[in-house]
């Protein structure tokens, strides 16, 4: 199995749109129940194109398709798609603040082959040559063990409310990573 790590392009778009509702409907179906999932997509769990557009978002391919995606970025945003409440695109500053890790998404039929780790090796390497020495991310329940195993350690935990009623438990995670 082969997989290639690429930079998302603005044309990957609408398959992201499809990857993102099938890898969190059936990847964390264990940890949160269908009023969170479908809550969050859209707004927690959906595509943010500003990411694409900094260059800091990849795509995982195998076999010709699109079977994974994440990525970093220099924002203060920490979580969430385009569409999410207090989205705030100002930069960070790499001597004070730490890069944040962004949506993780696998496709089911690919899941627990380390397209994940291949995808976040990537992200902590562009921001440490970027000069930022900490990474913090908002895990799901669902991705807290592979980034626990990968070296982030959680700082919180708390609770995204959604537009439908319901909250979705999260954890704020944090790396150094020089």
């Amino acid at each position: 199995m082969v997989i290639t790590i690429r930079k998302a392009r603005p044309e990957d778009v609408p398959v992201l749109q499809v990857l993102i509702p099938e890898s969190v409907r059936a990847l964390q179906a264990e940890h949160y129940s269908a009023e969170q999932m479908e809550g969050a997509l859209g707004t927690v769990f959906g595509v943010d194109t500003q990411l694409i557009s900094d260059g800091t978002y990849f795509i995982a391919e195998a076999e010709g398709n699109i079977v994974g995606c994440g990525g970093w970025s220099r924002r203060k945003t920490l979580f969430g798609s385009d569409h999410v409440a207090g989205k705030d695109d100002a930069w960070l500053d790499p001597g004070v603040d730490a890069a944040r890790i962004r949506a993780f998404f696998i496709h089911p039929g690919w899941a627990r082959r380390g397209i994940s780790s291949q995808i976040l090796r990537c992200c902590e390497a562009e921001a440490a040559a970027l000069g930022f020495s900490r990474l913090e991310l908002v895990a799901t329940l669902t991705g807290e063990p592979l980034y626990r195993t990968r070296g982030f350690q959680a700082t919180e935990h708390f609770e995204v409310p959604l537009a439908n009623g319901a909250a979705l438990p999260v954890i704020r995670m944090s790396k150094q990573v020089r």
